[in-house]
């Protein structure tokens, strides 16, 4: 399940047509996936579950910018739109765990 929901998503990106739904709720789903995937973990796996803290607000934040992004840019093809989103790697850097 997504830490966002496709009603917080689609405030977040601006989309006030139902049309739309059933992509936002691919994008977050594929968002969190990415973001799991940097981080090295599952996210409702370390947060928001019995005895274990609240999801963070700021990956929340990282979710919904990068549904977003790939909302907005979903045609896109030149190099400058392949990078993910400003903050999105910064936000992840903070909550990944290293190990060496």
């Amino acid at each position: 399940m997504a830490i966002i929901t496709p009603p917080e998503a689609m405030l977040y990106a601006h989309v006030d047509h139902d049309e739309e739904y059933d992509l936002i709720v691919g994008l977050v789903d594929a968002a969190q996936a990415h973001i799991e995937r940097l981080l090295g973990f599952r996210i409702e796996e370390t947060y928001g579950g019995e005895d274990q803290d609240p999801v963070p607000e700021d990956l929340k934040l990282a979710v919904n910018l990068l549904a977003a992004w790939w909302f907005d840019n979903r045609t896109a093809a030149d190099e400058a739109r392949r990078e993910v989103p400003f903050g999105v790697r910064e936000i992840v850097n903070e909550h990944r765990e290293f190990t060496f």
